[in-house]
């Protein structure tokens, strides 16, 4: 299938590992330049020379914390400068820490708005001008299956979360004259680093090992395994696509069949 990404100009935040670091692959692959944006800059400018050199593309590399109005705006300016626009955004941030309502401060509750709901809003009020102007944009934003079925012990995110899928299901229906998708593309338990540190989280709160969680996710999940970042990514490249261009407002979830509900 032709996804039309040839020589679109993609935005993908958190992209120096995990789900970031796939979806800018698979986007890559499709023959997509790439401004791509982590807060470490020395894995980010390997990875990003790494893409460069596996598919040919150009990558452009900027150093930034999402949380910070300012490091958004650098980033965007960045990938317009170089490239002259940006026709795909792709909101990611690393998760909040796990944690029950009364072991979290309101500083972790701040914090958590900032990285996730901030981040989303700010990239998205950076290139939707462009976007409007050009009369095509896709933006998918990295949520989480929290926003349909909550996950215990993940109170910010389940709540935080879920405030970007009203956020983006309101701004999809303000921008879809002007042939710009939003969407959102939940991944369930994937093989990365922040699925085993959520592992470890329970085994340093002195409950079940690692091991022990990782089993229990597996038994839960119809597909009877984790998934794989690259299975993910291949969503959000579609939903990024000139092919998926009348589907807009959309959660959806990339997750072995783990969520019940019927919608």
């Amino acid at each position: 299938m032709n996804l039309g990404l040839r020589g679109k100009v993609a935005l993908v935040a958190a992209a120096s590992r995990g789900l970031g670091r796939a979806i800018a692959e698979e986007l890559a692959a499709e023959g997509a330049h790439l401004v791509i944006c982590a807060r470490g800059a020395g894995e980010l400018e390997r990875v990003g020379g790494a893409i460069a050199a596996s598919s040919g593309v150009e990558v452009v590399a900027e150093p930034a914390d999402v949380s910070d109005p300012r490091d958004v705006a650098r980033v965007v300016e960045r990938g317009t400068t170089r490239f002259g626009r940006i026709d795909i955004l792709v909101t990611n941030a690393g998760g909040p820490p796990a944690g029950t309502f009364e072991t979290l401060t309101s500083e972790m509750w701040d914090a958590a708005v900032r990285l996730l709901l901030g981040s989303a809003v700010g990239l998205a009020r950076a290139v939707l001008p462009g976007m409007k102007a050009r009369r095509w944009g896709r933006i998918v934003n990295v949520t989480s299956i929290a926003v349909k079925q909550p996950v215990d012990s993940l109170m910010l995110s389940n709540s935080v979360r879920a405030a970007v899928t009203g956020f983006a299901r309101t701004l999809a229906a303000e921008v879809a004259p002007f042939g710009i998708t939003v969407n959102n593309a939940l991944p369930g338990y994937t093989r990365t680093d922040r699925v085993e540190e959520l592992a470890r989280a329970s085994e340093a709160r002195g409950g079940p090992t690692a091991e022990v969680v990782r089993r229990g996710w597996e038994s839960q999940i119809p597909a009877g395994r984790l998934g794989e970042p690259a299975e993910f990514a291949a969503l959000v490249a579609f939903l990024a696509s000139e092919r998926a261009s009348y589907i807009t407002g959309t959660s959806v979830p990339v997750d072995g069949g783990w969520i019940r509900s019927l919608l």
